[in-house]
């Protein structure tokens, strides 16, 4: 006969658990998904990213721009021209780019190769390129020099560039306000810049010609009016409240 397995002495003998008392202000608290507490697991979480301080900036500058009342002479920057206009000036304005470092050191290694074998040159002027820089376009300016100034919607703070309008309408030269700082930087190999003039028209100077009469009329004709506060979301609100107030009152 085989021998009885004690199933009892099979079986693994189970721990007894202690139980330890936790302090009472340790106790795990159930999470609160009302508005302003705890965030939902499955909701997205970018909203909740806390944006860097010049975001904020930004953000409540443009706010700021939209509420308050502005004057006339920087209203002017809020109605750049239009995206065909500027792709058509753009165009005409990439012919006269300027060189780069590495074009310019050849250019003038040839002339001066010319030079030593006793070659005339064609002309002793420089080739007409764009002009860049604040000041080196305002003195183009005062010396009446500038026959086209393009100025940037974008730049900051704004006013570095707001007395170049009224300048150019008393000098009785062309000018137009561009909204990118960043387009007008890559027509003179840079990153950005503030503002584009040119002192000659050589290349397609029918066009420019045509370019700068219809600019005359839209820059310098009738002086820029004041633009006016927008309203918030809150301020909507509140006036629609009111009205429908009204509405109610005099159905009554």
């Amino acid at each position: 006969m085989g021998k009885k397995v004690n199933e009892k002495s099979e079986k693994p003998k189970e721990k007894k658990k202690l139980r330890v008392q936790k302090h009472p202000l340790c106790h795990e608290e159930k999470k609160n998904f009302r508005h302003g507490n705890d965030v939902r697991p499955r909701i997205v979480k970018s909203r909740f990213v806390k944006f860097p301080r010049y975001v904020q900036l930004q953000r409540q500058k443009r706010i700021l721009m939209k509420r308050l009342k502005c004057p006339p002479a920087i209203a002017q920057f809020f109605d750049p021209l239009e995206k065909d206009d500027c792709k058509k000036i753009f165009t005409i304005l990439q012919k006269y780019a300027p060189q780069t470092r590495k074009e310019k050191a050849e250019r003038l290694k040839k002339e001066a190769e010319a030079q030593v074998k006793g070659q005339k040159q064609k002309d002793g002027k420089k080739p007409i390129y764009l002009k860049c820089g604040l000041n080196h376009i305002t003195y183009l300016v005062e010396q009446k020099r500038a026959k086209l100034v393009l100025i940037a919607a974008d730049v900051d703070p704004i006013e570095t560039v707001v007395f170049l309008p009224s300048l150019c309408k008393s000098m009785d030269i062309p000018y137009a306000i561009v909204p990118s700082k960043a387009a007008l930087g890559q027509l003179v190999h840079k990153k950005t810049t503030t503002c584009v003039a040119l002192t000659d028209f050589k290349e397609s100077a029918g066009e420019l010609e045509m370019i700068c009469k219809k600019y005359k009329e839209k820059f310098t004709g009738p002086p820029a009016h004041s633009r006016k506060p927008e309203k918030g979301f809150k301020a909507i609100q509140k006036a629609n409240m009111e009205e429908r107030a009204k509405e109610k009152q005099s159905k009554k």
